[in-house]
């Protein structure tokens, strides 16, 4: 019996990893690998205490971190398939963790971290130059394009955020909507729509990324007209949303519309007894490995007050 499992690989994850360990707790931290979302990033330069870095570096980096923990049992190359509730002790019991490879683990908490995927566009060169061209975080990535030509798929909140984020360093922004309007908040849209670096192109799609060692264009395809044409691009910022890893838990917590676990951002602990989430998983409000890092660490100090409680009292709340 574990006294804390930890689900996830990113920086959430890993900073968690280093808490527990810190704090002597028995931990189980399982996770497919390293890195998280970051892990295609070829130059990261908001990492703190890191000018850049990749992210394989920062995902090595971070690996070392959290295996120099002795009270850290890692089980990677593990996707957690299941997380059930088991009732068996006053008065809230523990979890029986199931892998998709068939193994179990038993803790007395939960900290569920396992980030979100981005919604892609599904079109080919996609994959090909995924952090090469191809990006989706222009909070981290935007100054990574200066002077460029850039192109941002997303009417909504996300998509008018990534051209506000690329003004100050690309010489020519093309916004990409597949309808006819923009969605995001009036007052952004006025900026982004009155800018002079930004033409939007509406009813429109990208249907291939194209380049050799990096991007280089992109086809586009008008939805009304069916007219084609190819655009010269130095980068494409993919704002469509994105999907939290949150069905392990779908039956045991609380979920907004987005599918994002609800916490109390002061503790991060979810509706469930026992269960913290913390990062892209949860419904926090930016989603940062900076911040992600810090709402795992707010958990574990959590967590750690909630079993030394009943390492006192002999019960669980």
């Amino acid at each position: 019996m574990y006294e804390l499992a930890i689900i996830g690989g990113g920086p959430a994850a890993v900073a968690a990893g280093v808490y527990a360990g810190r704090k002597q707790i028995k931990t189980v931290l399982i996770t497919e690998g390293f890195g998280g979302q970051s892990l295609v990033s070829n130059d990261i330069q908001n990492w703190i205490g890191d000018l850049n870095i990749s992210g394989i570096e920062l995902a090595k980096k971070m690996e070392a971190h959290v295996r120099s923990q002795q009270t850290v049992d890692i089980k990677d190359f593990e996707l957690v398939k299941t997380i059930q509730k088991i009732n068996d002790g006053p008065p809230v019991g523990h979890f029986l963790i199931t892998t998709e490879a068939g193994e179990t683990f038993e803790s007395k908490t939960v900290l569920f971290t396992t980030g979100s995927r981005r919604r892609r566009l599904g079109v080919p060169g996609e994959d090909e130059f995924d952090g090469r061209g191809v990006v989706f975080c222009s909070t981290c990535d935007a100054p990574l394009f200066r002077d460029k030509i850039v192109a941002i798929v997303g009417g909504g909140n996300a998509g008018l955020e990534a051209v506000v984020d690329s003004i100050p360093y690309a010489s020519q922004i093309y916004l990409i909507i597949r309808g006819n309007e923009l969605k995001g908040d009036a007052i952004t849209q006025e900026k982004v729509k009155t800018h002079p670096k930004v033409k939007i192109l509406f009813n429109t799609e990208i249907t291939k990324i194209n380049g050799e060692k990096f991007l280089t264009s992109i086809d586009l395809v008008n939805s009304q007209t069916k007219e084609t044409s190819n655009l010269d691009v130095g980068g494409v910022f993919v704002e469509i949303g994105a999907v939290p890893n949150s069905e392990p838990v779908k039956d045991l917590v609380e979920l907004n519309k987005g599918r994002e676990i609800v916490v109390d951002h002061k503790t991060q602990l979810s509706s469930q007894v026992g269960l913290w989430a913390a990062g892209d998983v949860s419904d926090v409000l930016f989603k940062q490995n900076n911040i992600s890092a810090g709402d795992a660490v707010k958990a574990i100090l959590s967590i750690y007050d909630y079993l030394h409680r009943n390492q006192l009292t002999g019960a669980h709340q």
